[in-house]
Formats: structure tokens, sequence, C-alpha cells
């Protein structure tokens, strides 16, 4: 049977507007995830880059910790990364539910 093949792009918009391209992105080896990492690694699979399972199998990152940086980016952009700010962007987000 045939897989369903996808092209994929060389390149994609990353979180602030530069391109980012598989060689471009943080490397394997990566332990400290700051913000704008963590950002890109988002860029990439949303630009379809990298597919989340890929991603996850390159950064040793669980299914769940990726959704929760997915979602972060979603709800507050970059900021929302922040790990000293996730209660409040947490909380903020919860607020704007209830009106």
């Amino acid at each position: 049977m045939i897989e369903n093949q996808k092209i994929r792009p060389a390149q994609v918009v990353g979180p602030l507007g530069e391109p980012l391209t598989l060689e471009s992105l943080p490397p394997v080896n990566t332990t400290r995830w700051v913000v704008r990492r963590k950002a890109e690694v988002v860029s990439a699979v949303n630009g379809g880059l990298l597919t989340v399972d890929e991603a996850c199998a390159r950064y040793s990152l669980t299914l769940e910790e990726f959704a929760g940086w997915q979602r972060a980016v979603d709800r507050s952009g970059m900021h929302g990364l922040r790990v000293t700010r996730i209660q409040y962007y947490k909380s903020l987000y919860e607020r704007q539910q209830k009106y």
C-alpha cells in the first residue's frame, strides 16, 4: 500500500519572522529550553516542517509536553512559554473564557 506522502516545505516562518529550516532548528541534544527554542519547534510543527511525532522523537519530548507548548503559544503567544509566567497566563486565559 502506498503511504500518503506530503510535500514538506524547505522552510517555514519562525516565531520572530525569520526563516526556519531543519538545519536552523535547535540542536537535537538541547536540554535547556528557552522560550525562543520552544517557539521554534512549535512553529516548525505548525508549518509542516516536522510532524508532532518527529518533534517529540527528535527532542525527547512527551506528547503532553509538546501539546502544552502548543497550547501556550495559541493562547498567549511566545510569552505563554515562559516558565515563570505559566500560572499567570493560565489564570488569565481561564478568566477570559468565563466572559
